[in-house]
């Protein structure tokens, strides 16, 4: 596997793929990887790419079942398993949603912000943050298997919309 740069981005603007070009770069960290990039695990990161926004497994169902009826529950959730455990995409425990993980060649802890408003949530790619966590965390005699970290609150646009139409 080849050496990626650091990733220190924080622009949500970054964070935004063509769902087409970002299922052809997993498949390329897959066919680094020895991993089997399904047609329907295929299907179902495009549907996460190109949401822009935590999409949730039952909206995921409902559009992979309008497009292949043989689309089963648990052959969706496979699917996700598989991108979720090859950091592919990343789920958002505390509202039960999965995002697309914009750097896929990278393994890496992400702290996310979720808006309570929009549901929108940035994916913050600080290093440090994951590495004091982990060390304290170590400290206390405590062995770390995963990191998530979910910060709620409203975005720019939802705490300065001060009306009704972005909540």
């Amino acid at each position: 596997m080849r050496a990626h740069p650091p990733v220190t981005c924080i622009d949500p603007k970054h964070h935004v793929h063509h769902a087409d070009d970002f299922v052809r770069e997993v498949a390329r960290a897959c066919d680094e990887r020895g991993l089997r990039l399904t047609p329907l695990r295929a299907d179902v990161l495009r549907l996460v790419a190109d949401a822009g926004r935590p999409v949730k497994a039952y909206d995921l169902l409902s559009q992979i079942s309008e497009s292949k009826a043989a689309s089963a529950p648990p052959t969706i959730y496979r699917a996700l398993d598989f991108l979720l455990d090859n950091g592919f995409i990343h789920k958002l425990e505390s509202i039960n949603a999965f995002v697309a993980c914009h750097h896929p060649n990278v393994r890496h802890t992400v702290p996310f912000l979720i808006c309570d408003g929009c549901q929108s949530a940035i994916e913050m790619e600080d290093e440090k943050i994951g590495r004091q966590l982990d060390e304290k965390a170590r400290a206390l005699g405590f062995t770390p298997q995963a990191q998530t970290l979910e910060v709620h609150g409203m975005c720019a646009a939802c705490a300065g919309a001060g009306d009704s139409t972005h909540r």
